[in-house]
């Protein structure tokens, strides 16, 4: 049979949708271990962490796609359902239940108090989370019963929509934010706003890195597709993934760019309609339109960023 591996450099993006009670380090291990059939060893990352009980899209890296992480866009869109009257140790339902109150909120509480919550705010990071304290992640401390002090992070909600749900002391949320905001905190604090306390029921992401869930595929679709052989019916290539201008590079100064070294703008062979200094992230180009990368334009020079042809 047949296959896309045969030798080449190695390097795409598969879109995944997570499933509920697996980690995002648990899709990694499952395309890795699919992917070693063929390829062997092979370095696989992803593009933000999704917690066990959420669902939703989670872009994967391959190869040395795995270089692009910083470059791709970083804001997120969420549906979460936010559930009143009930604190956890975890801020989501799967937590221990530390008070559970009456709830007289409305509707219109809930649209009014979640309005707070726009634009920059500080968020506290929750217990159970993976960022470290004194080299310890939190989660290793809340394990054992001990809580840490915390600092107030800044994130950006950009947009939160508040939705009626037919299940009792429920609402719907759709969120638009930053990489690094915490739903479940957001939950949390809505309910703290409220008055009654909340945690965060489900959570989809929707958004990441500018993929949507609507084109990404089932986990263990992707792992059969994947152990057959034919993983580019269902990768995205790194070269689409940015809609931004082509530049060439010309042929005497292809070698010291691929080795490193910014060239100026003016060596680069541009299309006729395009005039003046570029800004920003380019797709470049061999003078024989083999795809080598993504660099950035400034200050008159473009210098890689990713280079796949080094």
């Amino acid at each position: 049979m047949g296959s896309d591996f045969s030798g080449r450099v190695f390097r795409m993006i598969l879109l995944i949708d997570k499933p509920r009670g697996i980690t995002s380090f648990g899709v990694v291990s499952t395309v890795r271990k699919a992917l070693s059939k063929y390829e062997g060893k092979v370095k696989v990352g992803h593009s933000g962490t999704l917690d066990p009980i959420c669902t939703g899209v989670l872009p994967i890296l391959i190869g040395k796609d795995t270089k692009l992480l910083p470059f791709l866009p970083s804001g997120k869109a969420y549906r979460a359902e936010i559930l009143l009257g009930v604190e956890t140790d975890t801020e989501d339902i799967t937590g221990t239940i530390l008070c559970e109150r009456e709830v007289s909120a409305s509707f219109d509480d809930v649209v009014f108090s979640s309005k707070r919550f726009l634009g920059k705010i500080i968020q506290i990071p929750p217990m159970y989370s993976a960022i470290k304290v004194n080299g310890k992640k939190l989660y290793d401390f809340a394990r054992k019963g001990i809580d840490v002090e915390r600092k107030g992070r800044e994130v950006t909600v950009f947009s939160l929509n508040v939705f009626p749900s037919e299940k009792k002391n429920i609402y719907e949320l759709e969120v638009v934010c930053s990489a690094g905001t915490y739903i479940r905190t957001l939950c949390s604090d809505i309910g703290r706003e409220l008055g009654c306390g909340a945690c965060m029921a489900s959570l989809r992401r929707t958004v990441s890195n500018g993929f949507k869930v609507e084109d990404a595929i089932p986990l263990e679709f992707a792992k059969r597709i994947i152990e057959d052989g034919g993983i580019s019916k269902i990768a995205i290539s790194s070269e689409d993934v940015f809609d931004v201008e082509k530049v060439f590079l010309p042929k005497n100064g292809e070698k010291y760019y691929l080795n490193g070294g910014a060239i100026s703008q003016d060596r680069l062979l541009l299309k006729k309609e395009y005039e003046g200094k570029r800004k920003g992230i380019l797709r470049v180009y061999t003078s024989d339109s083999i795809f080598c990368g993504i660099g950035k334009a400034e200050n008159g020079e473009v210098r890689p960023l990713v280079n796949y042809l080094k």
